[in-house]
Parts: structure tokens; C-alpha cells; sequence
């Protein structure tokens, strides 16, 4: 079978590396996936740079988090899954349900956890979801992390969005369009940002109420907190200590912003715009199994359809690397196998 492997050391994309392996077995309690669709994450892009969490990966390691399949083996001891169910892995494959705890330590993709980027992959049982009915493995595949991780922020902890509300979501990636269709589907308000009018238009036509081209309105949280009559009931915040000032210019008495993103990693961060409005920042690393399994609930109930911006064949994995980065995504880049 086919795998893709980031080097030991690995510290450049060259260190990637095209590899044919021995197709795995499942062992007891485990179920053997043949991978269908995966997509990438900004996680994704960083890991084989040596620029993510624990640094430089010490041993050879298939990339990526989220891919979606259907079930080819299942071992011994295996009684809720069985071959031909669709599957995705859930992202952290020691989060069952509850808040975070330390315990989470296997997230795909990285060591010490597998990837989904191969034909095949080992999982334990406890380690899948059963797929959406109305969605393909291409879309299905778009869900484990970002869609897992627009569903928490969104629809757990103290604060889910309720029909009524107002939500802002930031840029055009998958999260954020995620965020979007979630949000309208629970019949919030929503508020988009971009800084291109073309693809501001495209986030209208998907359902936001209102739009910001932050290039020309820089000062878009006090933008967005006139447009919700005085500030949002949700901030989907990805951008990171960049953009953190104009959230919490934006967010509303009581509100919540939900602090997901590091693609900036300067800038104001005061936090004495929260404290008069009794809002908060709630941190969203992804999500756990329960919530995977009431994301996918939700897809089937609304119909929901993740953005697929563009799919690459698995050997031009690298090719998806760099569209990934570009100023031109909007949604999800995929692999198929």
C-alpha cells in the first residue's frame, strides 16, 4: 500500500516522502480503514517544518489528521462497527466526551498517534465515527478537525449559539466557513470578514447577513459590534493574537470569543476590553468524539455541505501543501486515495 512519510528530522517539505508499505492487520479491538479522502489543516503545513507543538518529529510519521473511509477488517473483540461502515478518525483518539483533560495526548498526524494519509490505517475502535449519510468521504473528510473544532466553538461549553444570535467568523478557510453554515443552521446571525470583495460575495451567497473587507474597514470589530447592535454573541476567532484586539472590540455584553487560531502570533492582546462587558475567551483545540458524533448528527440534519475548495491525487501531496497557503483558498483542500 501507498503512505506518505514526514521524515525523522524532518524540517523542509522535501523531507516528505512517497513510500510503499505492507498493508496492516487490525489486532484486537481495532478496525483496518481504507482511506478514501483526507484534507489538510494549517497543523498540517507546519508539522514536517518542525514547527509545531514538541518541535522537529523524531521518527518517521504519516501525515495528516483528518481522512475519511470505509472499513475493510475489524478484530477480534469488535462489536459496534463492521466491514463497509463509512468512518472518519477522530482527531484526539484519547478525547471520548467531557471538557479537555490531560489525558489527551494521541492526535492524529503527529507522533506519537498515526496519520490518515495512506491506504490504509490501523485504528482502535473507540478511535471512529460513523459518517454523515449525506455527505461524500470528500466532504466527510473535511470535518475531523475543522469541522469538529467550528462545532465546539459554536455549539459547546457555556455559551452555544442559539437561533437569534449573531456570530462573527473570520476569513474564508475551512474552520471559518465551517463556523458560517453551522451557525445559520442553528439560525444565527452571521458577520463574515475577508479582505476580498470577490470572496465576500461568495460568503453571502453561502447565507452570512453581513460582510467586512477588513483591508478597507481596519477598524472591523467596532464594524462588526455596530452591525450586531452593539457587539456579537460569538466571535470565531482564528487568527490569533493578531486579530484578538478587533474580537474583543467586536464581542458583545457576556459574549464569547473562541480562541482558536495561531496563524498570528503578535500583537495587542489586552484583555481590559472583556472585563467591563463581562465577556470571555474560551480556548478550542479541536473537540472530542462526542462532539464528532453530534457534528456529523447535525450535517444530516441540515444538509450542511463543507466546502471543498480543490482536490489533489495522493501523489501530489506536496502540490496541495502549497494551494494550502495560497491567497486564493476558500474551504477545504483534499486528497483522494
Amino acid at each position: 500500500m501507498r503512505q506518505w512519510l514526514i521524515s525523522a528530522g524532518s524540517t523542509t517539505l522535501d523531507d516528505l516522502k512517497l513510500v510503499e508499505a505492507v498493508a496492516p492487520a487490525p489486532g484486537p479491538g481495532e478496525v483496518a480503514v481504507r482511506v478514501q479522502a483526507c484534507s489538510i489543516n494549517f497543523r498540517d503545513q507546519i508539522i514536517p517544518l518542525g514547527l509545531y507543538m514538541g518541535g522537529v518529529v523524531q521518527q518517521d510519521t504519516v501525515p495528516l489528521s483528518d481522512g475519511a473511509g470505509e472499513i475493510v477488517a475489524v478484530g477480534d473483540g469488535v462489536t459496534a462497527l463492521k466491514s463497509g461502515d463509512r468512518v472518519a478518525g477522530i482527531f484526539f483518539q484519547d478525547w471520548m466526551d467531557g471538557p479537555p483533560n490531560p489525558g489527551m495526548v494521541m492526535a492524529l498526524g503527529a507522533p506519537p498517534a498515526p496519520g490518515m494519509l495512506q491506504d490504509i490505517v490501523i485504528l482502535p475502535e473507540r478511535g471512529v465515527v460513523k459518517l454523515a449519510e449525506t455527505i461524500d468521504f470528500a466532504q466527510a473528510a473535511c470535518l475531523p478537525c475543522a469541522g469538529v473544532t467550528a462545532w465546539n466553538a459554536l455549539m459547546e461549553g457555556p455559551r452555544p449559539v442559539k437561533a437569534g444570535d449573531t456570530v462573527l467568523v473570520l476569513g474564508t478557510g475551512g474552520v471559518s466557513l465551517l463556523a458560517l453554515q453551522i451557525a445559520k443552521a442553528a439560525g444565527a446571525t452571521v458577520i463574515a470578514t475577508s479582505s476580498s470583495d470577490e470572496k465576500l460575495e461568495r460568503v453571502k451567497a453561502m447565507g452570512a447577513d453581513h460582510v467586512i473587507n477588513y483591508r478597507t474597514t481596519p477598524e472591523w470589530g467596532a464594524e462588526a459590534a455596530r452591525l450586531a447592535g452593539g457587539g456579537v454573541d460569538k466571535v470565531v476567532e482564528v487568527g490569533g493574537a493578531g486579530t484578538l484586539k478587533q474580537s474583543i472590540a467586536a464581542v458583545g455584553f457576556a459574549g464569547e470569543i473562541a480562541l482558536i487560531g495561531v496563524l498570528t502570533r503578535e500583537g495587542d492582546t489586552s484583555p481590559h476590553g472583556l472585563m467591563f462587558k463581562g465577556a470571555s475567551i474560551r480556548g478550542i483545540f479541536v473537540g472530542s468524539k462526542g462532539m464528532a458524533q453530534r457534528l456529523n448528527a447535525f450535517v444530516d440534519a441540515h444538509a450542511i455541505k463543507p466546502v471543498v475548495d480543490r482536490s489533489f491525487a495522493m501523489e501530489a501531496f506536496k502540490d496541495a501543501l502549497a494551494y494550502q497557503s495560497s491567497a486564493g483558498l476558500f474551504g477545504k483542500v483534499v486528497i483522494t486515495l
